[in-house]
């Protein structure tokens, strides 16, 4: 299972040792198998050796904080640091983010689009020498009280060694507090030995680790660590600036074995549903009033937790029973659907069985989709009526009730 998450061959084979020496010998607790008590080792040296808790970043008794942010060239240095600097915001902080990337075409303008989309305000100075800019924007944040600034500096190659100075001498003039390095996970064992050239030129303070919503488990978070001795501290798992997490060593453990991240599941359906929305749809479920309108709101929440195949990864166990299912397809299915409803009138989606074949063949036409399309969806929708029929009060007493989610339809 390590092997298989990408972890590095030498510490896999370092880790099973030290498992295999608190195995042997463990007493097994009364409420656990001995199966269930090796994985509760495996688990344990696991979030262990990736640092056992979540890591913050430093805040110094002085604000503003200053944190740079290196990596390669393409790994995502300049998103993730709109996406920081976007979660900073959310937890009440004034962030600023500074523009130091004045090599790369249109990396001004790249941070400052996702700087506006993430209600940030973004310092450039044009082609100014990069240690000039940063000076110059810590000075601005002192004046007008940002308690955190986020310098996106220029991507770099490994060999450029012209490039890796500017890095050190912009460390010495501002002095950050934290040094964090943006690395693709799906580099696999580049990752390590592109986390470790950067360590050793810099001694970065943290990690964030990219596209943890791919098909790795996050074998790289775990050879990082343990290879260079410093912390994931956070994790980009989508392409949305919504889409970053505070890294969490357990989570991650589990994510490797393969048993799944129920509460970032939990924490990201908090942060991004609407509960008052979710509760008025229930409610019209229970009350048999859930209509067309109800659904397409359904269709958004769930869009709103990203591609469906990310929220499978984190659920235990269902990554490989859905080993061969293309998730990819339900979201595409969703967006169907969604574009029929989008084509009914408002007096078709509140009062569905008006829709005669006239209006099907209209319906169809306006969505770009077939009359068969529509009556699929429309059979599915009254299917799903009868099902909340059983869950009214008094309705279907001694039955076994069950209720298809919004959302979870079958394909088209």
């Amino acid at each position: 299972a390590l092997l298989e998450a990408d972890v590095n061959y030498k510490v896999a084979k370092e880790f099973t040792a030290k498992v295999t020496e608190r195995a042997i010998g463990a007493e097994v607790m009364e409420s656990l198998t001995p199966a269930q008590m090796v994985i509760k080792i495996v688990n344990e040296e696991l979030t262990a050796l990736m640092g056992g808790s979540q890591a913050r970043l430093d805040m110094p008794s002085k604000p503003p904080a200053i944190v740079m942010l290196c990596g390669l060239q393409g790994a995502g240095k300049t998103t993730h640091a709109a996406k920081l600097a976007k979660l900073l915001k959310s937890q009440g902080h004034r962030p600023l983010l500074v523009a130091c990337d004045i090599y790369r075409p249109a990396a001004i303008k790249q941070l400052q689009v996702v700087g506006e989309q993430a209600g940030v305000p973004v310092f450039e100075m044009g082609t100014e020498k990069p240690v000039k800019i940063a000076q110059a924007a810590i000075r601005q944040a002192k004046d007008y009280g940002y308690d955190y600034v986020l310098i996106d500096t220029a991507g770099r190659l490994q060999i450029d060694e012209a490039l890796m100075e500017e890095l050190r001498q912009m460390k010495e003039a501002v002095n950050p507090s934290d040094i964090l390095l943006v690395v693709d996970s799906m580099t696999g064992q580049e990752a390590v030995n592109v986390a470790k050239t950067f360590d050793d030129l810099l001694e970065i303070t943290g990690v964030i680790l990219t596209k943890l919503d791919g098909d790795t488990r996050g074998g790289a978070a775990l050879s990082i660590r343990s290879v260079t001795g410093k912390p994931i501290k956070f994790a980009g798992v989508g392409e949305k600036l919504s889409d970053i997490e505070a890294f969490h060593p357990d989570r991650m453990a589990s994510r490797i074995l393969g048993m799944g991240d129920v509460l970032s599941l939990i924490e990201d359906a908090q942060a991004k549903l609407d509960e008052n929305a979710a509760r008025k749809a229930a409610e019209k479920m229970m009350q048999n009033r859930f209509d067309l309108n109800d659904l397409l709101e359904q269709f958004e929440q769930v869009k709103k937790m990203g591609p469906l195949k990310n929220v499978i990864s984190k659920l235990p166990g269902m990554d490989k029973q859905l080993k061969n299912v293309d998730l990819d397809d339900s979201d595409k299915m969703m967006e169907r659907m969604k574009a029929i409803i989008l084509s009914m009138t408002p007096r078709e989606r509140e009062k569905p069985e008006i829709i005669n074949p006239s209006r099907k063949r209209r319906i169809a036409a306006g969505s770009g989709m077939k009359v068969e399309d529509v009556n699929r969806l429309l059979r599915q929708f009254e299917q799903m009526q009868k099902m909340m029929k059983q869950l009214r009060p008094g309705k279907g007493k001694g039955k076994k009730r069950r209720m298809l989610p919004p959302g979870m339809m079958p394909p088209m």
